[in-house]
Protein backbone atom coordinates (compact mmCIF):
# COMPACT_ATOMS: atom_id res chain seq x y z
CA UNK A 1 0.00 0.00 0.00
CA UNK A 2 1.28 3.52 -0.93
CA UNK A 3 1.51 6.21 1.54
CA UNK A 4 -1.61 7.98 1.92
CA UNK A 5 -1.83 12.05 2.78
CA UNK A 6 -4.06 10.94 5.01
CA UNK A 7 -5.01 7.72 7.82
CA UNK A 8 -6.73 5.82 5.08
CA UNK A 9 -7.49 3.03 7.42
CA UNK A 10 -10.71 3.76 9.24
CA UNK A 11 -12.74 1.62 11.39
CA UNK A 12 -14.78 -0.49 8.38
CA UNK A 13 -17.65 -1.90 10.37
CA UNK A 14 -20.28 0.63 11.97
CA UNK A 15 -21.99 -0.42 14.98
CA UNK A 16 -24.47 -1.67 12.66
CA UNK A 17 -22.14 -3.86 10.77
CA UNK A 18 -22.29 -1.83 7.33
CA UNK A 19 -19.60 -0.32 5.55
CA UNK A 20 -20.06 2.80 4.13
CA UNK A 21 -19.28 3.22 0.52
CA UNK A 22 -19.43 6.62 -1.33
CA UNK A 23 -19.28 5.94 -5.23
CA UNK A 24 -18.83 9.23 -8.04
CA UNK A 25 -20.85 8.00 -10.73
CA UNK A 26 -22.00 9.71 -14.16
CA UNK A 27 -24.02 7.87 -17.10
CA UNK A 28 -24.46 4.05 -18.41
CA UNK A 29 -20.31 3.03 -16.70
CA UNK A 30 -21.61 4.27 -13.48
CA UNK A 31 -24.87 2.65 -13.62
CA UNK A 32 -23.32 -0.73 -14.51
CA UNK A 33 -20.14 -0.11 -11.80
CA UNK A 34 -23.27 0.18 -9.12
CA UNK A 35 -25.18 -2.81 -10.05
CA UNK A 36 -21.76 -4.72 -8.92
CA UNK A 37 -21.34 -2.84 -6.09
CA UNK A 38 -25.04 -3.87 -5.37
CA UNK A 39 -24.01 -6.94 -6.36
CA UNK A 40 -21.10 -7.61 -3.86
CA UNK A 41 -22.53 -5.26 -1.19
CA UNK A 42 -26.05 -5.85 -0.75
CA UNK A 43 -26.23 -4.80 2.82
CA UNK A 44 -23.85 -2.07 2.66
CA UNK A 45 -24.78 1.54 2.90
CA UNK A 46 -23.82 2.99 -0.61
CA UNK A 47 -24.88 6.26 -2.00
CA UNK A 48 -24.18 7.32 -5.53
CA UNK A 49 -23.02 10.87 -5.64
CA UNK A 50 -24.58 11.70 -9.13
CA UNK A 51 -22.85 14.03 -12.05
CA UNK A 52 -25.96 16.41 -12.97
CA UNK A 53 -23.75 18.51 -15.63
CA UNK A 54 -25.23 16.58 -18.30
CA UNK A 55 -28.93 17.98 -16.76
CA UNK A 56 -31.00 20.62 -19.19
CA UNK A 57 -33.89 21.86 -19.59
CA UNK A 58 -35.94 21.05 -22.72
CA UNK A 59 -39.36 21.59 -23.58
CA UNK A 60 -40.05 23.12 -20.27
CA UNK A 61 -39.16 19.76 -18.46
CA UNK A 62 -35.87 18.89 -16.60
CA UNK A 63 -34.12 16.29 -17.83
CA UNK A 64 -31.17 14.63 -15.29
CA UNK A 65 -29.50 11.93 -18.00
CA UNK A 66 -27.26 10.50 -15.48
CA UNK A 67 -29.66 10.65 -12.59
CA UNK A 68 -32.46 8.66 -14.58
CA UNK A 69 -29.66 6.03 -16.24
CA UNK A 70 -29.02 5.42 -12.92
CA UNK A 71 -32.52 4.84 -11.64
CA UNK A 72 -33.70 2.99 -14.54
CA UNK A 73 -31.04 0.44 -14.72
CA UNK A 74 -30.92 -0.07 -10.99
CA UNK A 75 -34.43 -0.42 -10.93
CA UNK A 76 -35.02 -2.75 -13.74
CA UNK A 77 -36.65 -0.17 -15.72
CA UNK A 78 -33.68 0.69 -18.73
CA UNK A 79 -33.37 -0.38 -22.02
CA UNK A 80 -30.72 -2.70 -21.85
CA UNK A 81 -28.97 -3.19 -25.62
CA UNK A 82 -29.01 0.91 -25.83
CA UNK A 83 -27.95 1.13 -22.55
CA UNK A 84 -29.82 4.38 -21.77
CA UNK A 85 -34.06 5.57 -21.99
CA UNK A 86 -36.93 2.76 -20.78
CA UNK A 87 -37.41 -0.56 -22.14
CA UNK A 88 -40.51 -1.04 -24.12
CA UNK A 89 -40.21 2.94 -25.20
CA UNK A 90 -41.92 4.62 -27.77
CA UNK A 91 -41.92 8.20 -29.17
CA UNK A 92 -45.27 9.49 -30.33
CA UNK A 93 -44.62 12.41 -28.60
CA UNK A 94 -41.54 13.13 -30.53
CA UNK A 95 -42.99 12.90 -33.83
CA UNK A 96 -46.02 15.27 -32.34
CA UNK A 97 -43.11 17.97 -31.74
CA UNK A 98 -41.52 17.14 -34.86
CA UNK A 99 -44.95 18.19 -36.69
CA UNK A 100 -44.88 21.26 -35.23
CA UNK A 101 -41.48 21.87 -35.58
CA UNK A 102 -40.57 22.31 -32.09
CA UNK A 103 -37.24 23.30 -31.01
CA UNK A 104 -34.78 21.35 -30.15
CA UNK A 105 -35.73 18.38 -32.89
CA UNK A 106 -32.05 16.33 -32.38
CA UNK A 107 -32.81 15.44 -28.77
CA UNK A 108 -35.32 12.50 -28.07
CA UNK A 109 -37.73 12.45 -25.54
CA UNK A 110 -39.51 9.25 -25.21
CA UNK A 111 -43.22 8.36 -23.60
CA UNK A 112 -42.36 6.87 -20.93
CA UNK A 113 -38.93 8.93 -19.82
CA UNK A 114 -41.35 11.93 -20.29
CA UNK A 115 -43.29 11.06 -17.61
CA UNK A 116 -40.39 11.09 -15.14
CA UNK A 117 -39.08 14.59 -16.34
CA UNK A 118 -42.96 15.80 -16.07
CA UNK A 119 -42.82 15.15 -12.66
CA UNK A 120 -39.60 16.19 -11.86
CA UNK A 121 -39.98 19.34 -13.44
CA UNK A 122 -43.23 19.88 -11.13
CA UNK A 123 -41.63 19.30 -8.10
CA UNK A 124 -38.76 21.45 -9.33
CA UNK A 125 -41.48 24.22 -10.05
CA UNK A 126 -42.82 23.56 -6.72
CA UNK A 127 -40.01 24.48 -4.93
CA UNK A 128 -38.24 21.25 -3.95
CA UNK A 129 -34.83 20.93 -4.08
CA UNK A 130 -33.39 18.09 -6.90
CA UNK A 131 -32.02 15.75 -3.91
CA UNK A 132 -35.61 15.54 -2.80
CA UNK A 133 -36.83 15.01 -6.23
CA UNK A 134 -34.79 12.20 -6.65
CA UNK A 135 -35.63 10.53 -3.35
CA UNK A 136 -39.30 10.48 -4.39
CA UNK A 137 -38.73 9.64 -7.67
CA UNK A 138 -36.80 6.39 -6.20
CA UNK A 139 -39.54 5.55 -3.98
CA UNK A 140 -41.03 3.81 -6.95
CA UNK A 141 -37.87 2.42 -8.88
CA UNK A 142 -36.23 0.95 -5.13
CA UNK A 143 -32.55 0.69 -6.87
CA UNK A 144 -31.51 -0.39 -3.61
CA UNK A 145 -28.72 2.26 -3.52
CA UNK A 146 -29.09 5.89 -1.80
CA UNK A 147 -28.65 8.04 -5.75
CA UNK A 148 -28.34 11.70 -4.72
CA UNK A 149 -27.22 14.21 -7.21
CA UNK A 150 -23.81 16.05 -6.26
CA UNK A 151 -25.44 19.61 -6.02
CA UNK A 152 -29.25 20.57 -5.99
CA UNK A 153 -27.25 23.60 -7.56
CA UNK A 154 -27.26 24.36 -11.63
CA UNK A 155 -23.72 23.34 -12.79
CA UNK A 156 -23.95 22.19 -16.51
CA UNK A 157 -21.09 21.34 -18.79
CA UNK A 158 -20.88 23.18 -21.96
CA UNK A 159 -18.48 23.19 -24.98
CA UNK A 160 -16.24 25.89 -26.20
CA UNK A 161 -16.59 25.37 -29.96
CA UNK A 162 -15.58 27.43 -32.59
CA UNK A 163 -18.66 30.15 -34.44
CA UNK A 164 -20.16 27.87 -37.27
CA UNK A 165 -21.42 31.46 -38.20
CA UNK A 166 -17.84 32.89 -37.42
CA UNK A 167 -14.91 30.71 -37.26
CA UNK A 168 -12.99 33.14 -36.01
CA UNK A 169 -15.18 33.36 -32.63
CA UNK A 170 -16.23 30.99 -30.01
CA UNK A 171 -19.40 30.17 -28.45
CA UNK A 172 -20.47 27.87 -25.67
CA UNK A 173 -23.24 25.70 -26.01
CA UNK A 174 -24.56 22.60 -24.02
CA UNK A 175 -22.86 19.43 -23.48
CA UNK A 176 -26.25 17.57 -24.92
CA UNK A 177 -26.29 19.96 -28.03
CA UNK A 178 -22.16 19.32 -28.08
CA UNK A 179 -22.44 15.23 -28.35
CA UNK A 180 -26.27 14.82 -29.50
CA UNK A 181 -26.08 17.32 -32.46
CA UNK A 182 -22.49 17.61 -33.49
CA UNK A 183 -21.55 14.00 -32.21
CA UNK A 184 -18.52 15.97 -30.89
CA UNK A 185 -17.27 16.56 -34.66
CA UNK A 186 -17.23 20.27 -34.36
CA UNK A 187 -13.83 22.20 -33.39
CA UNK A 188 -13.77 22.01 -29.60
CA UNK A 189 -11.63 24.40 -27.64
CA UNK A 190 -12.44 22.90 -23.72
CA UNK A 191 -15.50 22.45 -21.53
CA UNK A 192 -16.76 25.01 -18.89
CA UNK A 193 -18.63 24.50 -15.84
CA UNK A 194 -21.76 26.83 -15.82
CA UNK A 195 -23.24 27.74 -12.41
CA UNK A 196 -20.54 25.69 -10.53
CA UNK A 197 -19.04 29.29 -9.35
CA UNK A 198 -22.26 29.93 -7.41
CA UNK A 199 -22.88 25.64 -7.06
CA UNK A 200 -22.60 24.20 -3.47
CA UNK A 201 -22.82 20.26 -2.62
CA UNK A 202 -25.81 18.70 -2.45
CA UNK A 203 -27.14 17.99 2.03
CA UNK A 204 -25.23 15.27 3.01
CA UNK A 205 -22.38 14.95 -0.18
CA UNK A 206 -19.75 15.81 2.14
CA UNK A 207 -20.84 14.03 5.32
CA UNK A 208 -21.13 10.80 2.98
CA UNK A 209 -17.45 11.44 2.04
CA UNK A 210 -16.15 12.20 4.98
CA UNK A 211 -18.00 9.64 6.70
CA UNK A 212 -17.46 6.31 3.94
CA UNK A 213 -15.06 3.80 4.76
CA UNK A 214 -14.46 3.94 0.83
CA UNK A 215 -14.72 6.16 -1.71
CA UNK A 216 -14.93 4.83 -5.16
CA UNK A 217 -14.88 6.57 -8.54
CA UNK A 218 -16.60 4.30 -11.25
CA UNK A 219 -15.32 4.01 -14.73
CA UNK A 220 -17.36 7.26 -15.97
CA UNK A 221 -15.92 9.78 -18.01
CA UNK A 222 -13.78 11.41 -16.39
CA UNK A 223 -13.85 14.95 -18.19
CA UNK A 224 -17.58 15.37 -18.24
CA UNK A 225 -18.73 12.93 -15.55
CA UNK A 226 -16.10 12.61 -12.92
CA UNK A 227 -14.66 15.41 -14.17
CA UNK A 228 -17.86 17.72 -13.66
CA UNK A 229 -18.58 15.98 -9.85
CA UNK A 230 -14.99 17.53 -8.95
CA UNK A 231 -16.08 21.07 -10.39
CA UNK A 232 -18.86 21.48 -8.01
CA UNK A 233 -16.92 23.58 -4.92
CA UNK A 234 -16.02 21.52 -2.10
CA UNK A 235 -15.98 17.86 -3.65
CA UNK A 236 -12.26 17.57 -4.48
CA UNK A 237 -11.33 19.21 -1.07
CA UNK A 238 -13.46 16.32 0.83
CA UNK A 239 -11.93 13.86 -1.54
CA UNK A 240 -8.56 14.66 -0.22
CA UNK A 241 -9.17 15.20 3.72
CA UNK A 242 -11.35 11.91 3.85
CA UNK A 243 -9.63 9.40 6.10
CA UNK A 244 -11.23 6.76 3.69
CA UNK A 245 -9.02 5.59 0.63
CA UNK A 246 -10.46 6.85 -2.84
CA UNK A 247 -10.11 4.31 -5.38
CA UNK A 248 -10.62 5.08 -9.06
CA UNK A 249 -11.31 2.51 -12.28
CA UNK A 250 -10.27 2.90 -15.46
CA UNK A 251 -12.68 3.81 -17.96
CA UNK A 252 -10.31 2.96 -20.88
CA UNK A 253 -9.15 -0.85 -22.34
CA UNK A 254 -6.28 -0.62 -24.70
CA UNK A 255 -6.73 2.78 -25.32
CA UNK A 256 -10.50 2.80 -26.29
CA UNK A 257 -13.65 3.92 -23.85
CA UNK A 258 -15.26 1.42 -22.79
CA UNK A 259 -18.30 3.16 -23.78
CA UNK A 260 -19.01 6.78 -25.16
CA UNK A 261 -17.06 9.38 -26.22
CA UNK A 262 -14.20 9.74 -23.09
CA UNK A 263 -11.66 9.49 -25.93
CA UNK A 264 -13.23 12.88 -27.49
CA UNK A 265 -13.22 14.30 -24.29
CA UNK A 266 -9.68 13.66 -23.24
CA UNK A 267 -8.29 14.81 -26.94
CA UNK A 268 -10.07 18.26 -26.35
CA UNK A 269 -8.26 18.69 -22.77
CA UNK A 270 -4.64 17.81 -23.93
CA UNK A 271 -5.20 13.77 -22.18
CA UNK A 272 -4.22 10.71 -24.42
CA UNK A 273 -6.81 7.80 -23.57
CA UNK A 274 -4.82 6.11 -21.64
CA UNK A 275 -5.29 4.25 -18.62
CA UNK A 276 -2.17 5.82 -17.10
CA UNK A 277 -2.49 9.06 -18.83
CA UNK A 278 -5.86 9.30 -16.97
CA UNK A 279 -4.72 7.97 -13.50
CA UNK A 280 -2.22 10.96 -14.01
CA UNK A 281 -4.62 13.21 -15.11
CA UNK A 282 -6.41 12.43 -11.22
CA UNK A 283 -3.12 12.34 -9.17
CA UNK A 284 -2.26 10.99 -6.24
CA UNK A 285 -3.37 12.33 -3.03
CA UNK A 286 0.33 11.94 -1.69
CA UNK A 287 0.76 15.09 -4.33
CA UNK A 288 -1.90 17.27 -5.00
CA UNK A 289 -4.61 15.15 -6.44
CA UNK A 290 -7.36 12.28 -5.47
CA UNK A 291 -6.22 8.66 -6.10
CA UNK A 292 -4.85 6.34 -3.45
CA UNK A 293 -5.58 3.50 -5.62
CA UNK A 294 -6.36 2.83 -9.80
CA UNK A 295 -7.13 -0.29 -11.27
CA UNK A 296 -6.80 -0.65 -15.13
CA UNK A 297 -7.49 -3.38 -16.91
CA UNK A 298 -5.84 -7.24 -17.20
CA UNK A 299 -3.80 -5.99 -20.49
CA UNK A 300 -2.81 -2.48 -19.35
CA UNK A 301 -0.86 -1.00 -16.73
CA UNK A 302 -0.02 2.58 -15.19
CA UNK A 303 2.88 3.87 -13.30
CA UNK A 304 1.09 6.56 -10.92
CA UNK A 305 3.42 8.06 -8.11
CA UNK A 306 1.89 7.86 -5.04
CA UNK A 307 -0.76 5.68 -6.39
CA UNK A 308 -1.60 1.71 -5.71
CA UNK A 309 -2.27 0.28 -9.51
CA UNK A 310 -3.58 -2.79 -9.96
CA UNK A 311 -4.68 -4.77 -13.11
CA UNK A 312 -7.62 -6.09 -13.26
CA UNK A 313 -10.56 -7.43 -15.70
CA UNK A 314 -12.70 -4.18 -16.15
CA UNK A 315 -15.23 -5.04 -19.01
CA UNK A 316 -18.79 -4.84 -16.79
CA UNK A 317 -20.17 -8.04 -18.68
CA UNK A 318 -22.54 -8.67 -15.88
CA UNK A 319 -22.89 -7.60 -12.45
CA UNK A 320 -21.20 -10.64 -10.46
CA UNK A 321 -18.34 -9.96 -13.13
CA UNK A 322 -18.35 -6.05 -12.02
CA UNK A 323 -18.80 -7.12 -7.94
CA UNK A 324 -15.38 -8.57 -8.87
CA UNK A 325 -13.70 -5.65 -9.99
CA UNK A 326 -15.57 -3.65 -6.73
CA UNK A 327 -13.92 -6.10 -4.59
CA UNK A 328 -10.47 -5.13 -5.68
CA UNK A 329 -11.65 -1.81 -5.42
CA UNK A 330 -12.16 -1.90 -1.62
CA UNK A 331 -9.46 -4.14 -1.24
CA UNK A 332 -7.25 -1.61 -2.17
CA UNK A 333 -9.06 0.54 0.54
CA UNK A 334 -8.75 -2.18 3.35
CA UNK A 335 -12.36 -2.71 3.07
CA UNK A 336 -13.41 -6.21 3.20
CA UNK A 337 -16.02 -7.40 1.13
Amino acid sequence: MTEKLVDTAPETERIDGKPRIAVLVGGVGGARFLQGVRELLPEADVTALVNVGDDVWMHGLRICPDLDTCMYTLGGGIDAERGWGRVGETWHAKEELAKYHAQPDWFGLGDRDIATHLVRSEMLRAGYPLSAVTEALCNRWQPGVKLLPVTDDRCETHAVIADPDDPGERRAIHFQEWWVRHRANVETHGFVTIGAEQAEPAPGVIDIIEGADAVLLAPSNPVVSIGAILAVPGIRGALRTTSAAVVGLSPVIGGKPLRGMADDCLEVIGVETTAEAIGRHFGARSDTGILDGWLVHSTDSADIPGVEVRSVPLLMTDPPTTAEMVRVALDIAGVPA
